[in-house]
């Protein structure tokens, strides 16, 4: 066959380098574009900071995305410390040290450098120290602190003693009476409960370690005998087999809900991640208007002096000419991103005003095709801009794809928010009488009353999705 030459014309999208870093920005959280744009600085020395714009986030911690009250103040997610490992005792010194003098301490917060102290200190540091302090002889030592290095961050020992027992040297001639006396010994430790086999055990050594009373006695028997019944609600059989009446087994169940089935979670340390909210939002003339968050904004600029000796030296700029390009495309797109996320927080505060006026039991339906259609922007686009990006509110710090979600239908033909349901299930649990808590039927009922049609099966999903123990479990005496 003859080789010939054809023109064939066709169109296809092509990514410039220039849109592709647009998308790349957009996608990322704050914390993580202030990460890329110290790269950028250290890599181009077109690019600057203005004046006192340090760049550096200063958030503070917190355990809910939801429970800032100060709308200009970073709060982080149940995420939250920066991006780095959980910091070690040594490095809490440090920090110690750069945060400030701890004389300028007032007397009232003793306690909470007592708790600072005491999550900066590992479990097995702090079982150590009493071991150190404790009169036995060094083999008996040596084989208590075999024991704590074995156990969990919950302060649990999940390995039995017999597979305990092979990892000793031979030659030391341990026996499991050895190591069931080193386990006493530590079980005998603080915080009580440490050293325990099973949550059963935790909880009973806890009550051994209170000092003798009726109450903690009947706990104890309770604890040993029949947790099992305990944990199914079964009240009635209990104060059979205890001989007991209503008070006292409400008072023995009080004291076991108030043990800690985790007694060495005191000491793990925890991570924290940090959020550094985008927009605020405020009510201003009766409207609620959104504002981007000056602490999250970059300052970026042109670096004067080089911009200005490339300028006398037109045509010979070479790197610098491509640096200088690739500078305000950057400040070009940081802009841009920040745009799109104001344009998109003001389009979702305007859908989901009621929230903002009533809480969440006035949330509405909302998908990210109706921001995209009204912003006439692709809906791939609105939700990179969802994604990680915080609205702090006065009523708390939310990322912006919480207030998008699924919708159910009600009587009157409109649709109610999975969220708007969530929050009536939670606000019908915490009024239910807790000698007959509502089944998940019941609440179902309950809604359709309301002219929201929900299905028992989607109430139990609801229910647990905000971490609501079942019906059996919420019965009380």
């Amino acid at each position: 066959m003859k080789p010939t030459l054809q023109l064939k014309l066709s169109q296809h999208l092509t990514l410039t380098p220039q849109l592709q870093q647009s998308i790349k920005l957009l996608q990322l959280s704050t914390l993580e574009l202030n990460q890329e744009l110290e790269r950028f600085l250290l890599e181009n020395p077109m690019l600057e900071r203005e004046e006192g714009d340090a760049g550096d986030f200063s958030p503070a911690p917190s355990s809910s995305p939801s429970t800032a009250s100060e709308a200009e103040a970073p709060a982080p997610q149940d995420e939250r410390r920066n991006e780095s490992e959980p910091a070690s005792f040594d490095e809490a010194g440090e920090w110690a040290s750069a945060g400030g003098s701890s004389s300028n301490r007032d007397d009232e917060d003793d306690t909470d450098f007592q708790e600072f102290q005491a999550a900066e200190t590992s479990l097995r540091d702090h079982l150590d120290q009493q071991v150190s302090l404790s009169p036995l002889s060094d083999r008996d030592r040596a084989l208590v602190r075999f024991i704590i290095e074995a156990l969990d961050d919950d302060g649990y020992l999940n390995q039995s003693l017999d597979d305990l027992l092979p990892l000793l040297p031979p030659e030391l001639e341990f026996d499991l009476d050895d190591l069931s006396i080193a386990l006493h010994h530590v079980q005998n430790l603080d915080p009580a409960g440490v050293g325990a086999r099973n949550p059963q055990e935790c909880l009973s050594l806890q009550l051994r370690a209170m000092p003798s009373s009726p109450v903690r006695d009947l706990a104890l028997k309770v604890v040993d005998q029949h947790l099992e019944l305990l944990a199914e609600r079964n009240f009635v059989r209990l104060k059979r087999l205890l001989d007991c009446d209503d008070d006292a087994l409400r008072a023995a169940h009080m004291l076991i809900c108030s043990l800690d089935p985790h007694p060495g979670s005191q000491h793990s340390a925890q991570e924290m991640r940090y959020i550094m909210p985008d927009v605020v939002v405020r009510k201003q003339r009766g409207r609620w208007a959104v504002t981007l968050n000056p602490e999250a904004m970059p300052k970026l600029r042109i670096n004067s002096l080089y911009a200005s000796i490339l300028q006398q030296n037109r045509g010979s700029g070479g790197a610098l000419t491509s640096q200088l390009q690739e500078a305000r495309w950057l400040i070009k797109n940081v802009q841009q991103r920040f745009d799109t996320i104001l344009r998109v927080s003001q389009a979702i505060v305007d859908q989901q005003r009621q929230f903002f006026d009533y809480g969440e039991v006035a949330m509405r339906p909302l998908t990210l095709r109706e921001i995209a259609d009204q912003l006439e922007l692709h809906e791939s686009t609105v939700s990179r801009v969802t994604t990680q990006k915080f609205m702090a509110t006065p009523r708390g710090v939310f990322e912006l794809k919480y207030f998008f979600g699924s919708h159910v239908a009600t009587d009157t033909g409109g649709a109610a928010s999975s969220t708007a349901i969530r929050a009536l299930i939670r606000q019908l649990i915490d009024a239910e009488d807790r000698k007959k808590p509502l089944s998940d039927a019941k609440i179902a009922e309950l809604l359709g009353q309301q002219g929201i049609v929900v299905a028992r099966r989607t109430i139990a999903k609801y229910r647990e999705s905000l971490n609501i123990p079942p019906v059996s479990l919420r019965k009380t005496i």
